[in-house]
């Protein structure tokens, strides 16, 4: 059980949930969002509370350190307790197969106009994937019913051609969902299905309060399961720009909640070099409160590329970069961890062999619209795919079983002198001593100036936000400079 002094903010947070009233603290990154719930639920002694997170790590370090008068569940587990047991026992059993779901619905492969100036065959697996996809977005959100808006599309996929795409597709989509939500199916279900039937069922959580963690990853369902507890006060506590996942159906519950609002913006994870970066990415998003840094932490930030201090992490936008970092450090004799989709970059390397042999690649998702390995290699050298450029540039020099035996000479993180990680797997930790990669995506407007997408810049504060001593910057120090200088010439 905490047992500091509460800051002036802290204390203010206190007296608002004491009030009784839905409450949404925002807590900046590091600003010991956990240790004021803690201290809530210590206020709280007296009445039954429920803890909600996301995955079972955070649920049971949690239990460790809330009073027992806190239940300490993820979402999950609520649902799979609630829901007929017929339904949950299909999670053990096999999935369909897309193919195998297309050719069921009646739905053949099909020939779409592309951006990079080609047209291409979506197979039946790929159609079916679709379904199947945009049955599980629909188990993420609010939505009674299946809509067009669920069914995924790649992106090189022509604007017009997609929705059309999405128009035919969501029939298949709406008949996928009620096959997946009858408890007498014979094939296997993910999780989000049970989460689904639960939400639909208007559940009512057994609580006096409910404390809802880093709540700017919850996705619609949620929200609704959450704004249903009339009976119970809801605090929601999470950073909103670190939503970072809305490409799994996160919405940033943090900008639609209607509730009062309290803020946490001392961060004790560093000093206040750090926090004044971080701060000029939150004005760029519009927000007007800076982050503090402690005043007793020496953060250092490194501009040089010629300096090359000692780190503990290096963290990357995508998984390819992720590749080229992981080979840098291998060629130079160092011992190095992952933390990214290994199984992802496997698949690419399986893809790219299919596509050079003259065959389709279904998977990953990267390589689906592909028609043949130069068709990677041109799409990787524009704008729009230099993502790949990296992993595409190793496979040329070097193979791709180079790309298979690299990833399996990594070391486990407790005996690695640092890890290699996607900022999307970092979220939530932090190194004394990080490096940023320079491969976040910089637009220029028609007006000459730099840009990113808000997206981009949630994740580039995330990504500066990690270490506590020492951020090596020296890849990122141009684009950052014009981002900055054009963003005050506005």
């Amino acid at each position: 059980m905490t047992t500091f002094a509460p800051t002036n903010e802290q204390q203010i947070a206190l007296a608002a949930a004491e009030a009784g009233e839905t409450l949404k603290i925002k807590a900046y990154a590091g600003a010991g969002k956990t240790s004021t719930l803690e201290l809530i639920a210590g206020r709280f002694a007296h009445r039954r509370g429920t803890y909600l997170a996301f995955n079972r790590d955070i649920a049971a370090a949690a239990k460790r350190r809330f009073p027992s008068n806190v239940a300490c569940r993820t979402v999950h587990s609520l649902a799979y307790s609630s829901v007929d047991r017929g339904l949950t026992r299909r999670i053990n059993l096999p999935k369909e197969p897309p193919h195998h779901l297309a050719e069921r619905y009646g739905l053949g492969p099909m020939r779409v106009p592309t951006v990079i100036g080609k047209t291409v065959e979506l197979s039946a697996f790929q159609i079916g994937r679709m379904v199947a996809d945009g049955c599980a977005r629909f188990c993420r959100s609010a939505q009674k019913t299946p809509e067009a808006w669920h069914i995924p599309v790649d992106e090189k996929v022509k604007d017009e051609e997609a929705d059309r795409l999405r128009d035919y597709l969501l029939p298949h989509v709406q008949r996928h969902w009620q096959e997946s939500a009858d408890p007498n199916g014979k094939a296997g279900i993910s999780p989000d299905v049970y989460l689904k039937v639960w939400e639909q069922s208007r559940p009512r959580i057994n609580a006096d309060f409910i404390l809802f963690d880093e709540a700017q990853d919850s996705d619609g369902l949620m929200l609704s399961v959450l704004r249903r507890q009339q009976h119970a006060q809801v605090i929601y506590v999470g950073d909103p720009y670190q939503q970072i996942y809305e490409w799994r159906g996160a919405v940033n519950a943090m900008a639609y909640i209607d509730a009062r609002e309290v803020a946490l913006t001392e961060s004790f994870r560093f000093g206040p070099s750090f926090a004044a970066l971080a701060s000029r990415v939150l004005r760029l998003m519009g927000e007007r409160a800076p982050l503090r840094g402690q005043p007793s932490i020496d953060s250092l930030i490194v501009e040089r590329p010629d300096e090359r201090p000692v780190i503990d992490a290096v963290l990357c936008r995508k998984n390819v970069t992720v590749v080229g970092e992981v080979a840098a450090g291998l060629a130079r004799g160092h011992k190095v961890a992952v933390r990214a989709n290994v199984e992802e970059i496997l698949a690419f390397a399986d893809g790219a062999d299919r596509l050079m042999a003259g065959q389709r690649a279904y998977k990953p998702a990267a390589l689906a619209l592909f028609e043949s390995w130069s068709d990677v290699q041109d799409y990787a050298k524009s704008y729009a795919g230099r993502d790949l450029l990296p992993v595409v540039q190793i496979i040329d020099r070097e193979g791709t079983d180079y790309l298979r035996a690299l990833l399996a000479r990594v070391t486990p993180e407790g005996e690695a002198d640092y890890v290699v990680s996607t900022i999307h797997r970092a979220k939530g930790l932090e190194w004394d001593r990080t490096k940023v990669t320079g491969d976040f995506r910089f637009k220029v407007d028609d007006d000459g100036r730099t840009t990113m997408t808000d997206d981009e810049k949630r994740l580039l504060y995330v990504g500066l936000t990690r270490a506590k001593r020492l951020l090596d910057l020296s890849e990122l120090r141009a684009d950052l400079l014009k981002l900055f200088v054009d963003a005050a010439r506005d």
